[in-house]
């Protein structure tokens, strides 16, 4: 009895997924279906350790099926808190960029920080700036950069080179300095864009996961079911 509520639990949390992709089903609010989803499956957990009767798996189809139903478990919790806590850490820094976007802005904020660091040397006639350019700069500008520290919310790499540009006004005279304050102003902008796509590609990573694992799964949970009857037939 308890292997079909489990399995009935766990059509009803995957069929979700496609249920909500059909835009005229009277499914009501989405916050509701969140928190459905989130007790149902802390309850398919609690089952199916009730099903297996807490022992350790003896075979390795069944090693399997216990590993399968565990990853699913735990990126749905992940899953949850991330798609709870990240959209208010983006509002929080400046709203959320189109992902797809973000390549583009990325493209021209390198453009014009490259810009300012070439015009540099002749408007100052000095070399400084570019040079620290291409030491710190060049690379941070390149790409996204910083994703672990993004994710965990440390702003340690941006604080190591705005403290890099600080230290290099102590040698820059006026004019340089007036560079120095837009490239500033470009690297918390590049840093701001980094957070963006760190975040957003997070929970793109996580869908990644979370539904394929989800689906293997129910397929294994399938077989299950059909081997469970095959040897209760065998047996009789």
């Amino acid at each position: 009895m308890s292997g079909w509520l489990l399995f009935g639990l766990m059509v009803i949390l995957t069929g979700y997924n496609w249920l909500k992709k059909i835009p005229y089903l009277p499914l009501g609010r989405s916050e509701v279906w969140l928190e459905f989803h989130l007790y149902a499956g802390v309850f398919t957990g609690v089952l199916f350790l009730l099903h297996v009767r807490g022992r350790w798996p003896t075979g390795g189809f069944e090693l399997v099926l216990t590993l399968l139903f565990a990853l699913v478990t735990v990126s749905g919790v992940v899953g949850i808190v991330i798609s709870r806590g990240w959209p208010k850490r983006l509002t929080a820094r400046g709203g959320e960029v189109p992902f797809e976007r973000i390549p583009i802005v990325r493209r021209q904020l390198r453009e014009r920080a490259e810009a300012l660091a070439l015009n540099s040397v002749p408007e100052a006639r000095s070399a400084t700036i570019a040079e620290f350019y291409t030491r710190r700069l060049h690379d941070f500008f390149a790409g996204p950069r910083s994703f672990l520290a993004h994710v965990v919310e440390s702003r340690a790499p941006l604080n190591g080179l705005l403290h890099d540009l600080n230290d290099l006004n102590r040698f820059l005279n006026e004019q340089e300095r007036k560079v120095v304050e837009q490239l500033v102003a470009l690297v918390r902008q590049k840093d701001g864009l980094d957070y963006q796509h760190a975040l957003q590609l997070t929970l793109r990573l996580w869908l990644f996961i979370h539904i394929p694992v989800t689906y293997s799964l129910m397929l294994c949970a399938l077989a299950h079911i059909v081997l469970v009857y095959a040897f209760s037939a065998g047996a009789r």
